[in-house]
């Protein structure tokens, strides 16, 4: 049995110790994200409304709309800015087009391996970058889950260094931070919607594609790839984000129940993400449905390795930021 299932809506509405009083009007809010129903996030997701819920004796709820549902990543950014959506999980990445420093944490190995990754996703720094992201926009973020670290999936050909790479036609997220890694390696980066990319592999729009082994699992891209490089070349985390007019609404008490949501969330997410990455790779070996390979990181470190100092150059994030970050044990 996965930690998620483990993990019942009982255990998690004991963990609600405040008792919320009913002081603003009853309402559910919408919470939204572009993830698969069979996501560990999703399923966190689920498990946290019902403990939010729990939390304020029925005085509000959360709906969960996975899958886009509620519109691209990008569109959710933009509603939750005018209360278009109540709540919304993000990318580092697509957040930071409001505060770019809050991208540091996707920064081509920017962490030395995933122990300081997952240290990373409560320390003291990201939630200053937190801070600083909600006093840039008005909303609240409230918490982070580990998503994983991003591998370079191919078709016909395996990524075994960065000349396998040289002109490799590979799909990113439309943002300038995930193009940097292929960029400095010679691919070819081309944007697809999340939603789309199973499709564009199909159709051989494009012939490669980065993601997380849970989402390679998840999203059965492993129908329409051949081989995974394990390049662990960028870790990225799911935010909860709470729209301003949301938090502004809430009692006192009624806002420490949803940070314990948020709180409640980030640990599920994380521990069951972790597990996946650890158990996903064997699954699709024994299978026989992908062949994984283990590149030397060596050649891809040293040909990323002035993105985070150009970074700091430009004003995208701070030296201080950086030290603080590989400082992490």
């Amino acid at each position: 049995m996965s930690l998620s299932n483990r993990i019942t809506v009982a255990g998690l509405a004991a963990s609600f110790v405040i008792a919320a009083g009913a002081t603003a009007s009853a309402t559910e809010f919408k919470l939204g994200h572009v993830y698969e129903t069979g996501h560990p996030i999703h399923t966190a997701a689920l498990a946290a409304a019902e403990g939010f819920k729990a939390c304020t004796n029925g005085a509000h709820s959360i709906a969960v709309f996975p899958a886009s549902q509620l519109g691209k990543e990008t569109a959710l950014n933009e509603q939750i800015q005018f209360g278009g959506v109540d709540i919304i999980f993000t990318g580092q990445i697509f957040a930071s087009a409001a505060y770019p420093a809050l991208a540091i944490g996707a920064a081509p190995y920017i962490f030395r391996d995933r122990d300081q990754a997952l240290a990373y996703r409560t320390s003291d720094v990201f939630s200053d970058l937190w801070a600083g992201w909600s006093e840039a926009t008005g909303q609240r973020m409230m918490g982070a889950a580990y998503f994983g670290a991003f591998q370079v999936g191919s078709q016909d050909t395996p990524v075994n260094g960065p000349a396998d790479m040289t002109g490799l036609k590979i799909r990113v997220p439309d943002s300038p931070f995930y193009k940097a890694f292929p960029e400095a390696v010679g691919a070819n980066p081309t944007p697809v919607a999340f939603a789309e990319v199973y499709l564009a592999l199909q159709q051989g729009v494009v012939s490669a594609t980065v993601n997380p082994v849970p989402v390679i699992h998840a999203k059965k891209f492993y129908e329409v790839l051949d081989y995974v490089a394990l390049t662990n070349h960028l870790v990225e985390y799911v935010l909860w984000v709470t729209g301003g007019h949301v938090w502004s609404a809430l009692s006192e008490a009624e806002q420490g129940c949803l940070q314990t949501a948020a709180d409640e969330f980030g640990a599920a997410a994380t521990a069951e993400v972790v597990a996946q990455e650890d158990s996903l790779q064997q699954l699709m070996t024994d299978n026989g449905w992908l062949e994984f390979t283990s590149p030397d990181p060596a050649p891809f470190i040293e040909m990323t390795a002035s993105i985070v100092d150009q970074g700091v150059a430009d004003g995208t994030w701070t030296r201080e930021t950086v030290d603080r970050i590989r400082a992490i044990e």
